[in-house]
C-alpha cells in the first residue's frame, strides 16, 4: 500500500492584534499605530504597522517612549477583538478545505490547511496560494501563504518571508533546500538552544541539516532529533483539524465616546460590508441584524432589524439601523459596536402572469419604517381580528408580502362596511321599540329599511349576557339623500351610536 500524497498550506498573519484594530478602520491605515497592552504606567508596545515600524518603533516600548515621537496613534489591545479575527480567519481557511488545523501563538495567527486532492477546484498550489491570500485580503488582513508537501516546512517557510514576499510554493523533494538559507529562529528553537547555536557559529538551516545526528543528541538532547528533521523538511505531523462554526459577527470598539448617530453609522458601513462579503462566499444573505451598543456607564443597548426577505444590500441595512435608532436612541454615549447577523437563503419570487406586480421589498421596509417611527412602535402592520365578538377586538401584525393568488370576488356581495374609530353618537327616535328616525351629522333620516337586532360583544364561549345589540339600517331624508349604516345600542350606557358606514 502506498502512502497518500501529503500537501499543506500555511496561513501565517503578523502583528495579530494591529491589524485585527485597523482592519475596520481604514482612515487609520496610512498613519503609524502602536498597540499597548499592561496596566498603566507599565504599559508595553505589542504590536505595530508598517508605517510605525519604519520610524523606528519596536516591541518592548514603553508609554513614555512612544510618546516621545510625534503624530503616533497608540490603540489598547484587545483579546475579544483579536479572537472574533481569529474565527474569522479560520472560516476563510475553511473554504478551501474542511481539514484545518489552529497552531496560533501569541500575536501571531498560524493556521495549516490540508490541500492535498484540491487541484481540480482550485487549480496548481501557486493559484490557490494566490485564491487563498486574495481572500483573506478582502476581510481586511494580510497574510503569507506556504504551500509545501510537510506542514512543519510550510510553517517555517512562512516565519522566514521577508521583502515583502507573501507567496511561496515548495516543489516536492526541495523542502531541505528551500529552507537551508533561512535563519535558525524559524525552527523556533529555544533560548538556550539559539545561543548554543550562535556559540557553534551556525546561523542558519542548512548549517544544522548538515550536522550529524548523533553527535547533535548527544549534546543538545532528544530534542535535537527534531530540529534535525524540521531543518531537513522530514518531520512528522498529524494533523487534527478542528471544526469552525459559521457565525456572522463583527465588533468595534471607540476611541472616545461617541454620541452622534451618523458618525456611527459611517464605522457601522464597513462592518455590514464584512458581513455582507462573508454571507455571500456561502452564498447566504443577511436575514437579520442585532445591532448593541456598549454605553459609557456600563450598560448596553441592543436593537434587531428584520426586513421582509433576506438582503444584501448594504445601503437598505443602513437606513434601516439609522431609522430604528432614531426610533430608539441609546441614553448615553457609546463605547464599542457589535453587530452579529443570522443567514438567510436569498429569495427569488416567481410572479404570475397576470398577477399585480408588487412592492420592492426593500423600499416596503423603509416607508414602514418611516411610518413606524411617526406612528410608534407596534401601530403599523395588518389589523386582524381576534376569536371574539367584542366590540373592535383586533390585533396587529407584521405586514406580509403574499405571493398567492387573489380570491375571485363574490358577486353577491356588493358592500364594505368602513368602520368608524371612534364611533359616532347619535340620537335615535323609536317606535315600538324600533329604530324609526336617525339624527346624524346634523341631519334626520327616516328608517326605510331595518335589518336586526343581533346581539354583539363579549366571547362566543362566554355564557353571560351581552350588552350590546346591532342593526343595519337604511335611511334616506326628505330630499333623497341615503345613509346605510350600521347602528350599535348599549343597554348599560342606554347610548345609541354608529359604528360603521357601508360604502
Amino acid at each position: 500500500m502506498s502512502h497518500p500524497v501529503e500537501l499543506y498550506a500555511c496561513i501565517y498573519v503578523r502583528e495579530l492584534p494591529a491589524q485585527a484594530l485597523l482592519r475596520l478602520r481604514p482612515e487609520l491605515h496610512d498613519k503609524p499605530c502602536v498597540v499597548m497592552e499592561g496596566e498603566p504606567p507599565a504599559e508595553m508596545v505589542c504590536a505595530l504597522n508598517t508605517r510605525a515600524r519604519l520610524l523606528g518603533f519596536r516591541r518592548g516600548m514603553t508609554k513614555v517612549e512612544v510618546e516621545t515621537f510625534e503624530n503616533v496613534i497608540a490603540l489598547q489591545r484587545s483579546p475579544k477583538t483579536e479572537a472574533m479575527v481569529s474565527r474569522i480567519l479560520l472560516e476563510c481557511a475553511g473554504a478551501f478545505s474542511p481539514r484545518i488545523e489552529d497552531r496560533s501563538t501569541n500575536g501571531l495567527f498560524v493556521c495549516g490547511v490540508d490541500v492535498a486532492g484540491t487541484e481540480s477546484l482550485f487549480g496548481l498550489p501557486l493559484m490557490l496560494a494566490k485564491q487563498i491570500r486574495q481572500r483573506i485580503r478582502s476581510v481586511g488582513i494580510v497574510a503569507a501563504v506556504t504551500i509545501s508537501a510537510n506542514l512543519h516546512t510550510s510553517v517555517c517557510l512562512a516565519r522566514g518571508l521577508s521583502g515583502g514576499v507573501a507567496l511561496r510554493v515548495v516543489p516536492r523533494g526541495e523542502e531541505a533546500k528551500a529552507l537551508a538559507s533561512l535563519p535558525v529562529t524559524v525552527l523556533d528553537v529555544t533560548q538556550a538552544q539559539s545561543e548554543t547555536f550562535s556559540t557553534w557559529g551556525i546561523r542558519s538551516v542548512g548549517a544544522i541539516a548538515a550536522l550529524p545526528e548523533r553527535a547533535l543528541i548527544a549534546r543538545l538532547g532528544q530534542d535535537a532529533k527534531r530540529l534535525l528533521q524540521l531543518a531537513q523538511g522530514k518531520h512528522p505531523h498529524l494533523l487534527q483539524p478542528i471544526d469552525v462554526p459559521f457565525v456572522l459577527e463583527e465588533q468595534a470598539e471607540l476611541d472616545s465616546p461617541l454620541d452622534d448617530l451618523d458618525s456611527l453609522l459611517f464605522g457601522v458601513s464597513t462592518m455590514l460590508e464584512q458581513l455582507i462579503l462573508r454571507a455571500r462566499s456561502r452564498v447566504f444573505a443577511l436575514a437579520s441584524v442585532t445591532i448593541t451598543l456598549r454605553l459609557d456607564g456600563g450598560g448596553t443597548h441592543a436593537r434587531t432589524v428584520n426586513p421582509r426577505v433576506p438582503t444584501n444590500d448594504k445601503k437598505l441595512w443602513l437606513k434601516l439601523l439609522h431609522l430604528d435608532l432614531q426610533n430608539h436612541p441609546p441614553q448615553a454615549s457609546i463605547l464599542a459596536v457589535h453587530l452579529q447577523a443570522e443567514p438567510g437563503e436569498t429569495s427569488k419570487v416567481q410572479l404570475g402572469l397576470f398577477s399585480p406586480q408588487l412592492p420592492e421589498p426593500g423600499k416596503l421596509d423603509v416607508v414602514l419604517a418611516k411610518i413606524t417611527a411617526i406612528v410608534g412602535e407596534g401601530n403599523v402592520g395588518m389589523a386582524v381580528l381576534d376569536d371574539t365578538r367584542r366590540l373592535g377586538d383586533f390585533h396587529m401584525e407584521p405586514f406580509a408580502i403574499t405571493t398567492a393568488e387573489p380570491p375571485l370576488p363574490n358577486e353577491n356581495s356588493t358592500l364594505c362596511l368602513r368602520l368608524l374609530r371612534p364611533p359616532e353618537r347619535t340620537r335615535v327616535e323609536l317606535r315600538c321599540g324600533q329604530p324609526c328616525a336617525i339624527h346624524f351629522r346634523s341631519r334626520c333620516y327616516m328608517v326605510d329599511r331595518l335589518y336586526g337586532p343581533w346581539l354583539k360583544g363579549g366571547d362566543w364561549w362566554n355564557e353571560s349576557i351581552w350588552g350590546n345589540e346591532q342593526w343595519d339600517v337604511i335611511g334616506k331624508t326628505t330630499d333623497g339623500s341615503l345613509l346605510v349604516c350600521r347602528l350599535s345600542h348599549d343597554f348599560i350606557l342606554k347610548d345609541w351610536c354608529i359604528v360603521g358606514l357601508y360604502d
